[in-house]
């Protein structure tokens, strides 16, 4: 579980809140029913009409898997079995498997047993790694982009309720006391674009935005791997495996590789 994701979340609301009640003597002025319907119902319905049913219960796990219990990449963590993968791949191949198993790291396993199987070239298995890291990070964008698309739903269902709104306003304007209920009115008309506007920019747009970076996060990760996984089926020692993959981080992110040998 990504604590911290659900912390954000619920310092967005809490801002939100807060802006709320500090800006008005009655805080319910900000509750409309019907605004909420036509913004949650509309994007509901252009949801569906864009990405169809099924994909809607996908885009869901996908927030939940990847947003709410999604950990942050360890890239060290995975160089150090790779560090270790590289001391017993030649001599104890089920040792290697069981370093992988214990990173609980599916890619890293998936490629370890490819190089132990002993049926494809090296030269093979790292082309069939570098396309599933290719193929799995567009999908992991287009997984983004679906949900930067959704973000634009709500702002227009918000500003389509305040057209209505104001179209019933000004229909009903007349009389002598019609100036009194243009301020209120006006208030009712907008809170539909608030909740369109919040709905977007505090919960789908940081979603897509959180996607689309863990995405690059673990294309990283994946490369990292493959690389390894060469350096390792070329039989190179574990000092230069560690450099190499140490070329991928940022300096006071390096492995030191004298203490992982030396444990």
């Amino acid at each position: 579980m990504n604590f911290l994701s659900l912390v954000s979340f619920a310092i967005a609301f809490a801002v939100l809140g807060l802006g709320l009640l500090s800006s008005a003597d009655d805080p319910t002025i900000f509750l409309d029913e019907i605004s909420a319907v036509i913004v949650l119902g509309g994007t509901f319905a252009a949801t569906a009409i864009a990405f169809r049913m099924e994909k809607i219960i996908m885009l869901i796990k996908i927030f939940l898997v990847r947003v709410i219990k999604g950990n942050d990449v360890e890239y060290k963590e995975i160089i150090v079995s790779l560090i270790k993968i590289s001391e017993s791949f030649s001599n104890n191949p089920e040792q290697a498997k069981k370093i992988a198993q214990d990173s609980k790291n599916p890619f890293l396993l998936e490629a370890i047993e490819l190089a132990t199987e002993g049926i494809l070239s090296p030269g093979d298995i790292y082309r069939i790694l570098r396309a599933r890291v290719e193929s799995m990070h567009q999908h992991h964008l287009i997984d983004a982009s679906k949900f930067k698309t959704i973000g634009k739903f709500p702002p227009a269902f918000g500003m389509m309720g305040t057209t209505i709104g104001m179209i019933v306003l000004l229909s009903n304007l007349g009389g002598a006391d019609a100036a009194k209920s243009i301020g209120p009115a006006m208030a009712i008309c907008l809170i539909t674009t608030l909740y369109g506007v919040a709905l977007a920019n505090l919960v789908i747009i940081p979603i897509a935005e959180n996607l689309s970076a863990t995405s690059k996060e673990i294309r990283i990760k994946n490369s990292i791997i493959v690389e390894g996984i060469k350096l390792i089926m070329n039989g190179k020692n574990s000092i230069l495996i560690a450099e190499e993959l140490n070329s991928f981080l940022l300096p006071k992110e390096r492995v030191d590789w004298k203490s992982v040998l030396n444990t």
